[in-house]
């Protein structure tokens, strides 16, 4: 009898995993399948795999990657425009393949839409310093200032003359 309980619940607790597992669709992907990814899914990866690679010092990969990011973010900001999150990742890749005037465009648009977006402001924040426009990115700080958060206490280092970890 024990044995019995035993097996249908192993039974059953293997179903639901798998039930939940592919109830989830990420989001924005239509309904399809869980292991679809959406663009903006895909190019948080790469993006993440470029910081990786950037802190090893492999400059070439992550450059790479960053650029396969910035065309899946724009093909995500194509199909759902006007998201803070996109806008703020296009930013990131497009300053990060060196382009500050696109990058700066980029992160102004996600302010527009969402003004206290934490990493927006970090890294709008970062590209001011990096191009020598310190007033702009303490304005970025004093956004930041009550947040209590990680992009705060990176972007102050940053305007106090301490190389970023992005």
């Amino acid at each position: 009898m024990i044995k019995n309980i035993l097996i249908t619940s192993i039974t059953y607790l293997f179903l639901m995993v798998n039930l939940n597992a592919a109830g989830s669709d990420g989001g924005d992907s239509g309904g399809s399948s869980a292991a679809v990814k959406t663009n903006y899914d895909k190019a948080v990866s790469h993006i993440k795999i470029a910081k990786k690679h950037e802190k090893k010092g492999k400059l070439d990969k992550a450059k790479e990657r960053y650029l396969k990011a910035q065309k899946l973010l724009i093909k995500s900001n194509a199909k759902k425009p006007n998201k803070a999150d996109t806008l703020n990742y296009l930013g990131f890749t497009t300053r990060k393949l060196g382009d500050f005037e696109m990058g700066e465009k980029y992160y102004l648009q996600g302010l527009a839409i969402n003004p206290n977006h934490k990493g927006i402001n970090e890294y709008l924040g970062e590209l001011y310093v990096a191009t020598n426009r310190h007033n702009l990115a303490v304005e970025r700080l004093e956004v930041l200032k009550g947040c209590n958060c990680e992009e705060y206490e990176q972007l102050k280092a940053v305007i106090a003359g301490k190389k970023s970890k992005y």
